[in-house]
């Protein structure tokens, strides 16, 4: 499965996924390829990264025994070289995305309500 993360951002599309699928999605902060100065932005501006929109960026899933050759497909292209494994797909409980935080707790990454920033494009 491929989403495009444009609109709502990855936390939007794990929803998507997981309410759609009936499963778990599990993301790992460390692993989220979020730049220092968006980071900071999205700090001072009070705005969970995970909602920003992420224009040219997509979402895969692809089965974990594919997941090193899809990765290493992806990084051959010069669009792709930054590509990286975010999370996992889990059972239980059905419906919900969880965020593995930096500092080892977890929290729920809801469903985006309402747009973080106005579309200006």
């Amino acid at each position: 499965m491929l989403r495009d993360a444009t609109r709502g951002g990855v936390g939007t599309v794990c929803n998507e996924l997981a309410r759609a699928a009936e499963v778990t999605v599990v993301l790992e902060e460390a692993r989220l390829p979020v730049r220092p100065p968006v980071g900071a932005a999205c700090e001072l501006l009070g705005i969970d990264p995970l909602y920003v929109a992420n224009e040219g960026k997509f979402v895969a899933v692809v089965a974990p025994a594919e997941a090193a050759g899809a990765l290493a497909a992806l990084r051959e292209h010069p669009l792709g070289r930054e590509a990286v494994r975010i999370g996992e797909i889990r059972l239980d409980p059905p419906g919900i995305v969880v965020l593995v935080t930096a500092f080892g707790g977890t929290r729920i990454v809801d469903m985006l309500v309402g747009d973080p920033l106005p579309r200006i494009c």
